[in-house]
This record gives structure tokens, C-alpha cells and sequence, in this order.
């Protein structure tokens, strides 16, 4: 039989539901203010970089004149302290209010048929030192110099007095067709190599700064240690971003932790349409050694490694991923840099996995010309500064890689003439203690 319900009852159950949904509200007002907390890491603190370096003479020095990397980074207060999001803005974005540097563009022929371009900035004034300095800046993956963070970068550092000459990776710019049947490769020297010549014989006199982003700073520390005499003229050297080791990054490239798989998917597919926007060079150029089925495999590919192991490995004729890797990452050559190194990098980096970076940092503690900066903000490519929500136009990294070039450029213009810029060996008085920073 159906059961009556109590007026009485019925009344006190009516009363009570406004009590309820408002109690659900603060629940879910709650719930949603903790996940916006933990996401967007609102809680962590802002701090200075944790600072790895020899006590020498030198790094007193740099430290001293380059106050940045000892001053607390403060990223915009409402969602700087995600690394998601400073590289999903520099991702997406590059950089606000982004300048229109005007240069021009070299084609440099290469032995195998491709031909290498890079565009030239001259400096916008004199330098404080008064000395004729040009940044070599070799950009990230599958990048060139009209993205947003370069053309920032360039910008500034025209301003301070810096000539510049930014690579394009080989195949990255939009609607210039490849020679040869090769594209850029993870640690390939070649054309930055050729770019660096080609400096130095325009400008006897100029002395070089060497910048590297991400896959860039890969590069760049391959090609100085590769031969000593890559560093002949060179002041110092830049990376920012890199992972170092290829065959333990590719490998980190598969963990969830940090969404990293997703970052891989979503990077293997960028390559994939670079790749493919070549399809009929690579394959109707006599010397390829790129074939139909190569291409098949490289559609279904969903990481990097499908891609390198499909496709990029075979540029250079490697015979299988593990010789690739080995023989294109920077952790066989950054020892024998000795030039003044900054290597720098964020503890939220979504790309670089946290083991990575012991090579930097053991690098530093043995090596006196070596420091490491590891921020603990910052994202890949990211290190946006600002007051709540809104960035600012430079970002600590291009304000940070010209104040430490400042330094050593003036370190450079006081000491004896007769020690100067060969660069063979840093200083022959750098043997001393390790120190480390931590804010």
C-alpha cells in the first residue's frame, strides 16, 4: 500500500533543502578554489635560483655584476608558478608585445646540397664596453628566428649593443624548400658551424657570445666542445632549457608524471607536419635515403622517438636510435667547453625531467667555468616576470642571458692583454671549492 508522508514532515524536509544546496555550493566553491591552488601551485613561494658554481675569481665577479642570478624570480602572481602554463604561453604565444627586429638573410650553400640560412641583426648602439660583440643564438626545435621569444630577444640585445645572427633550422622556416633530402637533427653542428664561419670572416674583429634554446642549447655546447678551435673568439656560452642527455630525455618523454606523455604527443605531431611539409623533397631528391614507407611509419608515429627512430636517425645514417642519441647529445662534449658557461634551467619545466639535471649540476661542482642556474619557476622557455595577471614584454631569461654577458664582457676588457680571448683555458688561477645557492 502507498505510504502517506506527513505534512508536518514534508514541511521540515522543504525547509531544510535551501540549507542543503547552499552547503553544496561552498562545497563545490571549495573544491573548485583547491584544484585552482594546487594547479596553478599558488602556494609555492617564489625564491632566487638555486646557484651551482666553483668559488673562483670569476664567479665572484659574475655573480657580483649579474645580480639576477642571486635576486628572488617573481613570475606573474596568478598563474607564473605553473610551469604548464608559462609554457603553454610561450607555446602559444611566444612573448606579448613582441618588437619587429629588421634584419637580413644569408643563404650559406652546404657541401651536400642544402643550404643553410640565418638572419643577421646589427646592434642598435654601441656596447658599454665599446668592444664589437655578436650573439650566435641557435633557437629550439624545429625553430627559426621570426618566432616571438627571438625576435625578443634579438630585440633586446640590439639594444644593449649586441650584433646578432639567429640559425634557422634546416627546414623549419615556412615556404622555403629544402636542397637536399636532410632536414635539422637533434645535435647536427653543420649549419650553426657554417653560420659561426661565416662571422668570423665578416667580422674579423668582433668577439662571439653563444646562445642556445632548448634543443638549441643541445647544439650549441655540442658544437664548442666538438674542437677547441670552435671556441677561438668565443667570450662565453648561454643554454637555456636543455635536457642534456637525448636517449634519458626520450626516455622520460613516456612517464605521465608532469603530463609529459601528452607533451610528446603534442610535439611528435608538430614534427610530423614539419616532416610532411617536405614529403616531396625528401623523397624525389636521388640522394634521399627517406622511402615511402619511412613516411607511413612517420604518419602513425605518436612520440619523438617513432619520428627519430622512422625518419631523423637516418639523415646521418645512424643504424639504430641508441647510436643517435649518443652521438647528438651534448653530455659526450660539454667537458671540454671552457669557456664561461651558464647553464640554465627551471625546476617546473614540464619537459625536462628532474633527473636530467645532476648533469648540469655535477658539471658545475667539477668544472671552475661552468654555473648552473636552476630557477624554481620558469616553465620551458617560459620565465615570464610580472606584478598579478599580466606579463611583461621581456622576460627574466632575456634580461638574464645579456646582464651575465655584460659581465663577462667587461671581466674580458680588464684583464691583461696577454690573457685574453684565446679561451683555451678559462683562467689559470680557477681551482677552488664548489658552493651552492639555494634560496
Amino acid at each position: 500500500m502507498p505510504t502517506l508522508v506527513d505534512s508536518g514532515d514534508l514541511h521540515a524536509v522543504c525547509s531544510e533543502l535551501p540549507a542543503m544546496f547552499d552547503g553544496m555550493k561552498l562545497a563545490a566553491v571549495a573544491a573548485a578554489l583547491y584544484i585552482i591552488v594546487r594547479c596553478l601551485n599558488l602556494k609555492s613561494p617564489t625564491s632566487p635560483p638555486e646557484i651551482v658554481y666553483q668559488d673562483t675569481a670569476l664567479s665572484r665577479y659574475l655573480l657580483k655584476y649579474c645580480p639576477m642570478l642571486t635576486k628572488e624570480y617573481i613570475p606573474p602572481l596568478l598563474w607564473g608558478k605553473s610551469g604548464h602554463l608559462q609554457t603553454a604561453l610561450y607555446g602559444k604565444m611566444g612573448r606579448v608585445n613582441t618588437p619587429t627586429p629588421c634584419g637580413v638573410r644569408k643563404f650559406l650553400p652546404m657541401q651536400d646540397g642544402a643550404t643553410a640560412t640565418f638572419d643577421l641583426f646589427e646592434a642598435r648602439g654601441d656596447h658599454s664596453t665599446g668592444g664589437d660583440v655578436t650573439m650566435v643564438i641557435c633557437p629550439g626545435i624545429g625553430n627559426h628566428s621570426e618566432k616571438n621569444y627571438i625576435r625578443t630577444f634579438v630585440d633586446h640585445s640590439q639594444r644593449q649593443g649586441y650584433r646578432c645572427a639567429v640559425l634557422n633550422h634546416l627546414g623549419a622556416l615556412p615556404n622555403m624548400e629544402l636542397t637536399s633530402p636532410r632536414m635539422f637533427t637533434y645535435g647536427c653542428t653543420w649549419e650553426f658551424a657554417a653560420m659561426v664561419a661565416y662571422i668570423k670572416r665578416a667580422f674579423p674583429e668582433t668577439h662571439l657570445v653563444v646562445v642556445g634554446f632548448s634543443l638549441g642549447g643541445n647544439l650549441v655546447c655540442k658544437f664548442l666542445g666538438e674542437n677547441p678551435s670552435n671556441q677561438e673568439r668565443v667570450l662565453c656560452c648561454v643554454s637555456v632549457c636543455q635536457g642534456y642527455n637525448a636517449l634519458r630525455a626520450q626516455e622520460t618523454f613516456f612517464q605521465w608524471d608532469q603530463c609529459r606523455r601528452l607533451y610528446n604527443f603534442v610535439l611528435a605531431d608538430n614534427m610530423k607536419k614539419l616532416i610532411l611539409s617536405h614529403r616531396s623533397s625528401l623523397l624525389d631528391l636521388s640522394s634521399s635515403c627517406i622511402r615511402d614507407a619511412d613516411l607511413i611509419r612517420l604518419c602513425a608515429a605518436t612520440s619523438l622517438m617513432q619520428i627519430d627512430d622512422s625518419i631523423m636517425r637516418k639523415f646521418h645514417g645512424y643504424s639504430s636510435l641508441k647510436e643517435y642519441y649518443e652521438k647528438e647529445s651534448c653530455v659526450h662534449y660539454i667537458n671540454k667547453v671552457t669557456v664561461p658557461l651558464l647553464l640554465v634551467n627551471s625546476s617546473d619545466d614540464p619537459l625536462i625531467h628532474q633527473s636530467l639535471l645532476d648533469i648540469p649540476r655535477t658539471l658545475a661542482e667539477k668544472m671552475p667555468n661552468v654555473i648552473f642556474a636552476l630557477t624554481q619557476h620558469g616553465g620551458h622557455l617560459g620565465f615570464f616576470e610580472g606584478a598579478v595577471l599580466f606579463p611583461q614584454p621581456l622576460t627574466w631569461m632575456d634580461k638574464v642571458i645579456v646582464e651575465y654577458t655584460d659581465a663577462i664582457c667587461r671581466w674580458e676588457k680588464n684583464r691583461p692583454v696577454c690573457q685574453r680571448s684565446s679561451h683555451q683555458d678559462v683562467n689559470p688561477c680557477l681551482q677552488s671549492t664548489r658552493v651552492t645557492l639555494s634560496g
